[in-house]
């Protein structure tokens, strides 16, 4: 009887358990919430992290602190998350750097088992600019000149590892142009050197780029994306140019401590799915240069495990290594 009765217990404490974490689950948010950000304060994640946090503290009643951890590349944000209690309290905004980071460091975490994906909030695309004195107005003439003139056009990133790294070396592996990257320490510097024809060609998000393609100071060539930039709509997309999946776009998400429950991570996924929907937040969205598109949970793991396996193989395969 005493080990029927031990197992009545055991399943008894285990039944009151789980019911008292349905409950907590389903009361959560109690308290204030730290939406931690692995870069720098300053930066177009940050500003995206703040507008979030905005939306989620008057949908919940609850403050949702942005907490800034730049550094070791996304490395220092991203553990503090990964070590975190798993309840819901401690969530990560973070951009598709999740998925490629880890193939150029060694990280004390694992961006697919360490972490519960919640949503994709948004989007960036990239514009292909080039110098005014490039002898080239569409892809096909660029991609051509490259071709027949190796070493004669350089493209200048944010950085090695770079999101805009990654999309030159991905621009280069589709057309076998003969283009040298040179790498400087930010999109500033880039596009600066970019202006004075120190180096011919970019790839630059469009909040980066719209401006000096408007003002004539560069040429834009294409775009990455289904459609076309509303503000710049002469600029046709790489697939209308000739350059059929050419998608190096950087995503924008929200995960959380593996272990998260699940009522918890449905509850936030459908609060910010109803954030994007709102005609107010969108636009200020499109102003940062950031395509609103909200991903449920299940999809949202299913891209980043994409986006490993992807920048995995363009990585290995381009030989690419952090300044």
């Amino acid at each position: 009887m005493r080990p029927m009765k031990a197992l009545i217990s055991l399943g008894l404490a285990i039944g009151f358990a789980c019911s008292g974490f349905s409950i907590f689950a389903q009361e959560w948010p109690s308290r204030s919430i730290r939406l931690v950000v692995p870069y720098p304060p300053g930066g177009s994640t940050t500003v995206l992290a703040r507008l979030v946090s905005e939306q989620l503290r008057e949908a919940w009643g609850q403050q949702v602190i942005v907490d800034a951890r730049g550094g070791g590349n996304t490395v220092v944000g991203t553990e503090n998350v990964a070590k975190s209690l798993p309840d819901g309290y401690t969530l990560l905004l973070t951009t598709n750097a999740h998925s490629v980071v880890p193939h150029l460091v060694k990280v004390p975490f694992d961006p697919i088992k360490d972490f519960v994906p919640i949503s994709m909030i948004a989007t960036t695309e990239y514009v292909l600019v080039v110098h005014p004195g490039v002898p080239a107005n569409t892809l096909q003439e660029f991609t051509s000149f490259a071709k027949a003139k190796p070493g004669q056009f350089n493209y200048a990133s944010a950085g090695s590892g770079s999101a805009n790294h990654l999309a030159g070396e991905l621009f280069v592996s589709m057309t076998s142009a003969k283009i040298q990257h040179i790498p400087y320490k930010g999109s500033g510097p880039a596009v600066t050197d970019l202006l004075g024809g120190q180096v011919q060609a970019s790839f630059q998000t469009p909040i980066v780029a719209i401006p000096y393609i408007k003002s004539g100071a560069l040429r834009a060539l294409a775009v990455s994306g289904d459609t076309r930039l509303v503000s710049v709509p002469q600029v046709p997309t790489f697939t209308e140019a000739g350059l059929i999946g050419f998608n190096p776009g950087t995503w924008f998400g929200i995960v959380a401590p593996v272990g998260t429950p699940k009522l918890i991570v449905d509850k936030i996924a459908d609060e910010l799915n109803r954030m994007i929907a709102k005609p107010e937040f969108r636009e200020k969205l499109v102003g940062l240069g950031l395509t609103p598109s909200y991903l449920p949970p299940a999809d949202f793991a299913e891209l980043i495990k994409t986006d490993m396996t992807r920048f995995g193989k363009l990585i290995e395969a381009s030989n690419i290594k952090l300044d």
